[in-house]
C-alpha cells in the first residue's frame, strides 16, 4: 500500500512555509529544503504588513515620471543602477508598457483578490495553530507631510474604494494627532486603512516551523537546490549536492532567486531583486501605536510589542549583499521628520533583502510549462508577507486537482512566453 504522495518545497520563506502548511494540511508528506535557514532572508526582517490597501500595482500612470522625480533628490529611497537597466532591458520595457490605466486596474484585481484571502487565511492560521507572532489588527495609517501629497492620494482613496471596496478614513491634524500623539505636529493629515494588520515577520517564521514540525513537514536547511531529476516529462526528484529528495510535485518557492532554476522549471521567469533595508531598536522614546507608510519619502515603521522597526527603500543594483549605511541613515532621517519618536541606544538588528519583482507587479502561482508537476510560487514584489497564505492555500489546491479558491488564471506561470494558457487544477 503505497503512503501519502510526495511534494518537495524549495524555498524555506514565507511564502513556501505557507505552501508547505497547506500541502501537509492536505494530507501531503511534505519535505522543505533552503539553501540558507528556514526564514532567514527577505521574510525575515520586512515591516510585517498584512494590507489589503495595496491593491494598486508600481506599474500604473504616471509611475515612470514619479519614480524618475524620486530618483533624481537626493537620499532617493529608490535607486536604479545603469548596468542592471542595460543587462535587463526587456524587464524595465514591459513595466513601462504596464503604466497605463487598463493595465493597472486589471492587475489590482488579481492583486487585491489575493491580499483579500490572505488577510482572511492570517486570521484563520493565527487562531488555529495559536501562533504568537505579535499580531495586531489596528490598521495602516498613510501620513502625508504636504498637502497637496495629502489631496493627491483622495484620488487614490476614491479608485480603492469604488473598484476594490478598500475605504480609508480620513483624518485631519487634530484627528491625527488624537489618535497618533507619536506624530510631529503640523502635518496635514493622514488617511487610515482599517483592515490592515500586522506581525513580527521573525516570530511568525519561527511559529510556522513549530508548526510544519508539528505536521510532519521534513525541514532541509543549508541544502541548495541544483535541478530536478526527469522522466517522462515531469520532475521525480529534486537534486541537491547532498542527495536527490523524491517527489510526486515540487512547488519552487524561491522569491528573487527563483530565475535561478529557470532553464530547469521551462519557461521564463522576470524576476528583478529589488533591495530593501530595515533598521530595529529595541527601545525607543514616545513610541507610535500605528504602523505607517510616509508615502512620500517611501518609508515605512512598524511598532512592535519590545521594539520599532524603519524599513523601506528600493534598488534594482543587481546582487549587491552590501548594507548601505547610508541608505540606513536615510531611514532614520526620514522617519525623524515625521515622528517625535527617538531609539534609545544602538540598532538590534541592522538587515537587508531582496524583494522579488515581477514587470506586472503580479506574482507567479502555477505549474511549468514544460514540467506540469513543478509549481512556481515566486515573484510577490513588495508583498510577500501579505500574500503569503493565500498563495500557499492556492499552490496546494493546483497541485492536488482540487478546486482553486481563487482564479489562477492572472498568476499563470507561463504568461511570459508569448502565449496565455489557462492553468488546470491536475488530477
Amino acid at each position: 500500500m503505497s503512503g501519502p504522495r510526495k511534494a518537495v518545497v524549495v524555498g524555506g520563506g514565507v511564502v513556501g512555509a505557507c505552501c508547505a502548511y497547506y500541502l501537509a494540511r492536505a494530507g501531503r508528506s511534505v519535505t522543505l529544503i533552503d539553501a540558507a535557514g528556514f526564514g532567514s532572508g527577505c521574510s525575515h526582517a520586512n515591516c510585517g504588513y498584512i494590507c489589503p490597501s495595496h491593491a494598486l500595482p508600481l506599474a500604473a500612470p504616471g509611475a515612470l515620471r514619479t519614480i524618475l522625480g524620486v530618483m533624481a533628490r537626493r537620499n532617493a529611497p529608490i535607486r536604479l543602477k545603469p548596468g542592471v537597466l542595460l543587462r535587463n532591458p526587456g524587464w524595465f520595457m514591459t513595466f513601462a508598457r504596464r503604466c497605463n490605466e487598463p493595465d493597472m486596474l486589471s492587475a489590482g484585481e488579481a492583486i487585491s483578490a489575493l491580499l483579500r484571502s490572505s488577510r482572511s487565511l492570517y486570521d484563520e492560521l493565527i487562531r488555529d495553530e495559536d501562533i504568537d507572532c505579535d499580531w495586531q489588527t489596528k490598521g495602516l495609517l498613510f501620513v502625508f507631510r504636504s498637502p497637496r501629497a495629502m489631496e493627491h492620494h483622495a484620488e487614490v482613496d476614491h479608485l480603492l474604494r469604488e473598484r476594490f471596496d478598500m475605504p480609508a478614513r480620513r483624518l485631519d491634524p487634530a484627528d491625527l494627532y488624537a489618535l497618533e500623539p507619536s506624530v510631529r505636529p503640523g502635518l496635514p493629515g493622514a488617511w487610515l486603512y482599517e483592515h490592515d494588520a500586522h506581525l513580527r515577520p521573525d516570530r511568525l517564521m519561527a511559529e510556522l516551523r513549530r508548526v510544519l514540525t508539528g505536521l510532519g513537514v521534513t525541514i532541509h536547511e543549508h541544502r541548495a537546490a541544483t535541478g530536478f531529476v526527469r522522466e517522462g516529462g515531469r520532475a521525480v526528484a529534486v537534486r541537491t549536492a547532498a542527495g536527490d529528495v523524491p517527489a510526486d510535485d515540487v512547488v519552487v518557492a524561491l522569491g528573487a532567486w527563483t530565475p535561478a532554476l529557470e532553464r530547469e522549471i521551462g519557461c521564463r521567469i522576470p524576476i528583478q531583486p529589488g533591495k530593501g533595508y530595515s533598521v530595529t531598536y529595541r527601545d525607543v522614546e514616545a513610541p507610535p501605536a500605528l504602523p505607517m507608510i510616509f508615502e512620500e519619502d517611501r518609508v515605512a515603521v512598524t511598532p512592535f510589542a519590545d521594539g520599532f522597526r524603519i524599513g523601506s527603500m528600493m534598488e534594482f543594483a543587481g546582487r549587491d549583499s552590501t548594507i548601505d549605511r547610508r541608505r540606513l541613515g536615510v531611514l532614520s532621517e526620514t522617519s525623524a521628520r515625521y515622528l517625535k519618536t527617538r531609539p534609545i541606544g544602538e540598532p538590534e538588528e541592522e538587515w537587508f533583502g531582496w524583494r522579488p519583482m515581477t514587470p506586472d507587479g503580479l506574482p507567479i502561482i502555477g505549474p511549468s510549462p514544460a514540467l506540469g508537476n513543478v509549481l512556481v510560487a515566486a515573484g510577490h514584489n513588495m508583498l510577500g508577507m501579505s500574500m503569503a497564505t493565500a498563495t500557499g492555500k492556492l499552490a496546494a489546491e493546483i497541485a492536488n486537482g482540487a478546486r482553486p479558491h481563487l482564479d489562477p488564471a492572472p498568476y499563470s506561470a507561463d504568461r511570459f512566453q508569448g502565449r496565455s494558457r489557462r492553468p488546470q487544477p491536475r488530477k
